[in-house]
């Protein structure tokens, strides 16, 4: 019989990271070698050869990059697009090559999506930041340019047509910071669009168990969709 071993349990004093919550839409960017996505597949050659002629946004030097909502693959037509992702994803493919290889979840937000924070443009907000730092958010609570990030910031700078959502906290667990930081959402407004008050909410990062958890300005104890 297959023995099922107890999972180790993460201490609940140890590191967090709190991020506003943009109210957008969920979108990753993934960029693959074209020989590893034939490599990886269980499908035909012949399929995998239909995946990259529906999907596949730009190719170049062996190197292909795709776009995705949070359930479903991407592609340029009016019904397989999610609020223009795929279109912006292919027009700035040669910039988000910088990205590197793997998986860039994000969230797409702006004009005409969700509450649309007063924009006039759709932007592409990383969520992963502790690899990736932008001029346009704050970064350790102190709003950096491109250039004046600490010397010892192991962060990398994000392509030029990309920004990372907004850090509002690192260190210990504690709920009442994340009560803290909502409060001052609510108050303030967006970290991500300053001058806009209706903030949607916070994501906290607790690193030892490597778990996401939202809450939200209104609403916050009613499950998605109610």
């Amino acid at each position: 019989m297959k023995f099922e071993a107890f999972n180790k349990i993460p201490r609940l004093s140890r590191e967090m990271v709190i991020t506003e919550k943009i109210d957008g839409t969920n979108a990753q960017i993934l960029i693959i070698k074209t020989d590893d996505v034939y490599v990886e597949s269980a499908n035909s050659t012949k399929e995998v050869d239909e995946f990259f002629y529906n999907y596949c946004l730009y190719q170049n030097k062996g190197i292909c990059v795709f776009a995705g909502s949070r359930k479903r693959w991407l592609d340029t037509s009016s019904k397989g697009d999610n609020f223009g992702f795929a279109k912006w994803v292919q027009r700035n493919a040669e910039e988000l090559l910088k990205l590197g290889e793997g998986r860039h979840f994000g969230e797409w937000y702006g004009n005409g999506i969700q509450r649309g924070y007063g924009l006039e443009e759709k932007r592409f907000a990383l969520f992963n930041v502790g690899k990736w730092a932008s001029s346009k958010v704050l970064i350790g609570n102190v709003l950096c340019e491109r250039n004046e990030l600490k010397e010892d910031d192991k962060r990398i700078i994000v392509p030029q047509c990309c920004e990372v959502v907004p850090i509002l906290y690192e260190g210990l667990f504690d709920t009442q910071e994340i009560k803290k930081q909502v409060k001052i959402l609510y108050f303030s407004g967006s970290k991500a669009v300053p001058g806009f008050m209706k903030a949607e909410g916070v994501v906290a990062y607790h690193k030892a168990s490597r778990q996401l958890f939202k809450k939200t300005i209104e609403n916050d104890e009613k499950p998605k969709g109610k």
